[in-house]
């Protein structure tokens, strides 16, 4: 059990089963915590605890660590977590394949103060899509959303992603392509999985080049349209003022 605030420890009356800890923050506040009584309290009376600081013995909660301690603290609990049992099996794996797992299941935020953005209150989005929001409402002299971090596990991490087309060949397929269907959804194949599902190059080694030059030709295509549309309107204005002059 972790500390939910930091301050100083005191003892209550216990109760049925329970045992009464109190922790009084800087500000004189008390905040109760209720513990088993078979749980091993590790701190004392008048001790200081952070937050976030173990409290009694037992399995800490990833969901506990994050909140409390923050996104660095969580990655190395996983990451030791896994790597005690495969060390425990003689078996060694660098980090890094850990890491990007514990990256994946940490790309979800859920919104807790919109802002002038238009999500809304306990949406779930893409960090890096909400960043890069941020910094467009900053720029425009507007208020930016803030977030909460999630941790989502990997079957949720799976189904959530951008791709319609990873996602069905994960689970739920038919949801999954039902859903996308509803909502007239477009797969962008940006990602390794659905390009490897459809034949294509994969976007990643020398497959990038190819990527980044068909992304290129797009926007060059989007543009040239674009400026043609922007050439026609006017050419037909132009046509309207000389048809009132005459």
């Amino acid at each position: 059990i972790l500390a939910e605030y930091t301050g100083t420890i005191s003892f209550g009356k216990e109760t049925k089963g329970k045992q009464r800890l109190v922790i009084t923050d800087e500000h004189g506040e008390a905040h109760e915590e209720l513990i088993p009584k078979y749980r091993v309290i590790n701190v004392f009376e008048g001790e200081h605890v952070a937050r976030g600081e173990v409290i009694a013995d037992g399995e800490l909660t990833p969901h506990d660590i994050l909140r409390l301690r923050g996104i660095p603290d969580l990655a190395a609990y996983i990451i030791k977590e896994i790597q005690d049992v495969y060390r425990l099996q003689g078996v060694i794996i660098s980090d890094k394949h850990i890491e990007v797992i514990v990256r994946q299941m940490l790309r979800k935020v859920e919104i807790s103060d919109t802002g002038d953005s238009g999500y809304l209150r306990g949406d779930q989005v893409d960090k890096a899509r909400l960043l890069e929001e941020n910094r467009n409402l900053e720029q425009a002299g507007k208020f930016a959303a803030k977030f909460e971090p999630m941790l989502l596990g990997i079957t949720k991490a799976s189904l959530v992603t951008e791709s319609f087309i990873s996602a069905a060949s994960f689970q739920e397929t038919t949801r999954v392509l039902t859903d996308s269907s509803t909502r007239g959804a477009r797969d962008e194949l940006r990602g390794l999985k659905e390009n490897v599902i459809v034949g294509r190059l994969i976007p990643a080694g020398t497959g990038l080049a190819y990527h980044q030059e068909r992304r290129r030709r797009r926007h060059l295509t989007i543009d040239s349209a674009n400026s043609l549309f922007m050439d026609s309107d006017s050419s037909e204005s132009r046509v309207d003022e000389g048809e009132n002059v005459a």
